[in-house]
Order: C-alpha cells, then sequence, then structure tokens
C-alpha cells in the first residue's frame, strides 16, 4: 500500500469514528430488564444470606451449650429480621435514584 492510500483510509476511518461519536450511543433495551433482574437477585440474597447466618450462628451455639432448639430458633429469627432490614434499605437506595432520575427528566429510571 502506498502512502496515501494509507492517509486516505485513516481520513475515513476517522471520519466513520467522528460519526459514531455523534450519533450517541443507542439506548439499551435489554439492560434495564437485566438491572432489575439482577436487583431483585440482589434482595434474595440478601434475604437468604441473612437466614443462613442465623441459622449457623443459632445451631453453632446450640451445640455448644447444648441447648439445641432454643438459640436455632431465635438467632434464626434474627437473621430474618436483618435480611429484610438489608432489602429494605436496598429498595430505599433503588427508589431514591428512580426518583432522582425522575427529577432530572430521564425515563429510563433505575
Amino acid at each position: 500500500m502506498s502512502g496515501d492510500d494509507q492517509k486516505q483510509r485513516l481520513a475515513q476511518l476517522e471520519a466513520r469514528i467522528a460519526a459514531a461519536k455523534e450519533a450517541g450511543t443507542p439506548k439499551p433495551g435489554k439492560e434495564e430488564h437485566y438491572s432489575q433482574a439482577q436487583l431483585a437477585w440482589r434482595m434474595v440474597i440478601e434475604l437468604v444470606a441473612g437466614l443462613g447466618i442465623g441459622f449457623g450462628m443459632g445451631y453453632g451455639l446450640d451445640r455448644l451449650f447444648g441447648t439445641l432448639p432454643f438459640l436455632l430458633v431465635l438467632f434464626t429469627l434474627l437473621g430474618l429480621a436483618a435480611g429484610i432490614k438489608t432489602m429494605m434499605r436496598s429498595a430505599g437506595e433503588v427508589q431514591k435514584k428512580m426518583q432522582a432520575a425522575e427529577a432530572a427528566g430521564d425515563d429510563k429510571g433505575y
């Protein structure tokens, strides 16, 4: 390839890049769906993690002290409460993001 041919191809490439930048990025279609699914999974995982940690701590302490059903039930309920509290905090964060997006005029939301 000659030097003039390379310069011409480079100029064409730069023009295509500039046109793509001017066009902007397309609005996401499926990404919004995935972000909602990710949010749902995050909340489920937070609830299950709270239950699992509470169950594990209660079972371990019951084995240690020999009071099998008492602390297991107590810590499982405490884990459930902690999981729900964490879920509510996450939902509040998402709600604030959605309200801020609505105030800014963005129709996407979260």
